[in-house]
Order: structure tokens, then sequence, then C-alpha cells
């Protein structure tokens, strides 16, 4: 089908309509009531700075089944050092901010605007994003952030300053998500790291089901 346009109201055309690469809506804008309605059905914004905002439903999904999580035993001894210190949403600003500066393989601008930070920062305050970050010496060194709805963790982005700080938010993430039920983590793309961690891709359809939950 086209690409569809949002109108102004809040609404998104059933997510299994997108294109094979995923896009399945263009324009509209990162209120919270649409955020939200996108996740909701397993929809996500990702654009370049000043372009219309796109709107992605990937099918198949990449996703990261709690149960198949496999940190390496070379990550788990790093833990076990303990020189890393992890925390849970205690300074979900710099996180944003620190994904945003990364730089990306073949993008010469981050994704992650300042609409696009103003937007999630909102969401977190009304309890809907969440942070980890993981502390050396006092020091933010890496972290991810994410969006919570159902059963289901999105994350978003991911950044490190030091080597293997941001896998270890993620371990930490997956213990914590177990703790509360969750059952997986949408991780949008397929990456190689992502898939040594037992990422895989399903239907978009049971991502949908579990949505429901």
């Amino acid at each position: 089908m086209p690409v569809y346009r949002l109108p102004k109201d809040n609404i998104f055309p059933n997510p299994l309509l997108a294109e094979p690469d995923g896009l399945l809506a263009v324009g509209g804008d990162l209120s919270i009531e649409r955020l939200l309605l996108a996740y909701s059905n397993a929809i996500f914004p990702w654009y370049n700075k000043g372009e219309e905002i796109l709107w992605w439903a990937p099918n198949p999904r990449p996703v990261l089944f709690l149960d198949d999580f496999k940190p390496s035993k070379s990550l788990l001894q790093t833990i076990r050092n303990k020189n890393f210190e992890v925390k849970f949403n205690s300074d979900f600003k710099s996180v944003i901010e620190n994904c945003a500066k990364v730089k990306r393989k073949g993008q010469y601008d981050t994704w992650i605007t300042a609409e696009m930070k103003q937007a999630y920062i909102k969401l977190h305050k009304l309890g809907y994003a969440y942070s980890v970050e993981t502390y050396l010496n006092n020091k933010l060194v890496g972290g991810l952030y994410g969006v919570a709805i159902g059963k289901v963790f999105f994350g978003e982005s991911m950044f490190h300053l030091v080597s293997d700080a941001s896998k270890i938010a993620l371990v930490y993430l997956v213990d914590m998500l177990k703790q509360n039920n969750y059952k997986l983590i949408d991780v949008q793309q397929k990456t190689q790291l992502l898939e040594s961690f037992g990422a895989k891709e399903i239907d978009l359809q049971i991502l949908l089901d579990l949505l429901k939950l």
C-alpha cells in the first residue's frame, strides 16, 4: 500500500500494512498521546533532522525474548568484578543526550533530534520511558533507554564511553524486566551484537498479540 500520511487525528493505519522496509506512515507529531498509541501498536518513530516524522513497523521484527538472553562469560565476569555501578532512572536526560551524540555508521547526523529528546523526557516523567545508567568512579559511562508498554520493553538506544558499559546496562535491564514479568525487548533493528545476545526475528503479529496481554 502507499505510505499513509497521518491526519491531525490521533490514528495510525494497521501496522501489518507497512511497506517491505517497515515504513508505515509519515507526518503527525510526537505528542504523548500519539507516541503511546504508536508503541501500543508496535510502531515507532525514526527520522533524520529536517525530515518529516517517519513511523515504522518492520515485519519480521527483531526482538530479544528475555529467556533467550545470552550474555558472554567475559561480560558476566566484568560484572562480578564490581568495578561498575548500575542505576535505574537516575539520569534519563543525560542518557538520551549521550545516545544522541553517538556516531553511527552510515549516518551523518543523529536521529535523536531535540524534538525527540523533549518527547521522550516527557514520557519518562509520566512513567512510560525508562533508563539504565552505568557508572565508573561515579561518572556516567554508559546506558540505555526505552519505552515500556504492557509486558514489552521497546529498546530505543544505547551508548558507551568505556568498553562493556552499555552491555552491562542491558544485563541489568533484562534482570529487572524478568522480575517484573516482562516477555521481551523489541530491539527494532537487527545487529550482530543483539544477535549474539539471542535476538531473533519474529512475525509482527506475535508482538502485536503480546502487547494485548
